[in-house]
């Protein structure tokens, strides 16, 4: 069976090129393709068989003006990143867990925390839901919050920085 990466591989490489239908079959695996308008529109799954370490090797074409990869833009790592070299900060706060991340107990309610805002160990400075079930995170040190790192709704990753806090 095609490993993901091979897909993604293969996916590319049509995208790219000036074929307009690809199919590729070994070992009861089946990956068919097909563009319109110049993009890929169709990727039929693999076809149960065993697992075999099988790596295409489809011919290099002529690539066009414009290859498409919608697979790479949902990142926004490199804007946060940024600001870490203009801010002052001693400690982050982190996720500790993959959820939804929520400034405030309800839409109608202020944030937990802003800007400039002062807070303990124990001060609640967001809730991030996981599974329906609504977990208070609490700043875990005493300080001012620098820096807000994420937006209202938007989902999280375990250990993800959520706030920067300058001790005191």
């Amino acid at each position: 069976m095609l490993k993901v990466q091979e897909i993604r591989e293969l996916i590319k490489l049509v995208d790219e090129s000036s074929i307009s239908d690809f199919s590729y079959e070994a070992n009861g695996t089946k990956v068919s393709m097909k563009k319109e308008n110049g993009e890929v529109v169709q990727v039929a799954a693999p076809q149960v068989a065993p697992a075999v370490d099988t790596k295409p090797e489809p011919q290099a074409e002529t690539k066009t003006a414009e290859p498409k990869q919608e697979e790479a833009q949902p990142k926004e790592e490199p804007k946060e990143e940024a600001p870490a070299s203009t801010v002052d900060f001693d400690h982050e706060i982190v996720s500790p867990m993959v959820g939804t991340f929520y400034e405030s107990p309800s839409p109608e309610d202020d944030p937990y925390v802003q800007v400039g805002d002062n807070v303990d160990a124990s001060t609640v400075v967001c809730i991030v839901e996981a599974m329906k079930l609504f977990n208070e995170i609490e700043a875990e040190t005493k300080g001012e919050i620098v820096e807000i790192l994420v937006d209202n709704g938007e989902l999280v990753e375990y250990g993800q920085p959520l706030f920067r806090v300058k001790k005191k």
